[in-house]
């Protein structure tokens, strides 16, 4: 069978675009270009992802730049067929004093789906990052169970070379086959922001976090960098929790191919 390969770069300095690369079904949007921090829109025009597809997304921020970072559309990922996962590896650069917002949207994880998911951000002294990963089983709404997907989901921050925050998540049949493993949560978040006055905004964040309602949340910030992660049984409260979450880290709104689902 056919299989979809693409790879899109981009490379931002504090003067605006210096390289863009595109390749098969991975592209890059800019949107904005003279915003001062300009949001690059990464894109799949294969509209999914399943067994022995790869997708490859590089941003690189040059010293003092900024720039924000986001998928069109959620990503999804679909029944596979053999051993081999579908792969969506992200390469992230950011230079000396830069700051990037990365804001991708979820990943649907459809049932028999088999994902692998790479991603890499190297810090330079003196950056920061916003980063947000949301994984939801199934389309709920739909009546959709996840009973059998495998998902590899590796995420790693380093800065100056000295890993500031790693997480290694792994789906398998056995694990979505126990229904305790998740009580009724099906659609999951973390964010991560890493550099100067990190520990600060955890303030800030925690007032901005549901109390109650349909999504749980919790944050927690020590030496340089803020974590807070999500959960909730759908995929729509989930991401207004995260909309209201970033405001306070970002000083701003997300961005506008966000708000086209909630």
């Amino acid at each position: 069978m056919q299989r979809v390969h693409g790879a899109a770069s981009v490379r931002l300095t504090r003067a605006g675009l210096s390289d863009l690369r595109q390749q098969g079904s991975a592209k890059a949007l800019l949107p904005r270009t003279d915003d001062p921090a300009p949001e690059v829109v990464f894109l799949n025009t294969a509209g999914g992802v399943t067994g022995g597809d790869r997708l490859d997304y590089t941003l690189t921020l040059g010293a003092g730049a900024m720039a924000t970072g986001a998928t069109q559309t959620a990503e999804r990922a679909y029944r596979a067929t053999g051993e081999t996962p579908g792969v969506v590896a992200t390469t992230i650069k950011v230079g000396a004093d830069a700051r990037l917002d990365w804001l991708p949207q979820e990943v649907i994880v459809f049932d028999g789906a088999h994902l692998r998911r790479e991603t890499e951000i190297d810090l330079s002294p003196g950056a920061t990052v916003l980063s947000v990963d949301a994984l939801v089983l199934g389309r709920v709404a739909h009546g959709e169970k996840v009973t059998s997907a495998r998902v590899d989901d590796v995420r790693t921050v380093r800065q100056g070379g000295r890993l500031m925050h790693q997480e290694h998540v792994t789906l398998s049949p056995e694990a979505l086959g126990s229904l305790d493993a998740f009580g009724d949560h099906r659609a999951f978040a973390t964010v991560v922001f890493i550099g100067p006055g990190a520990c600060d905004a955890l303030g800030p964040l925690r007032a901005a976090l549901p109390t109650d309602g349909p999504v749980r949340a919790q944050a927690s910030a020590w030496d340089g960098r803020l974590v807070a992660r999500f959960a909730a049984s759908t995929l729509a409260p989930l991401r207004r929790a995260l909309i209201r979450a970033i405001l306070p880290l970002r000083g701003r709104p997300v961005p506008r191919v966000w708000q086209s689902d909630v």
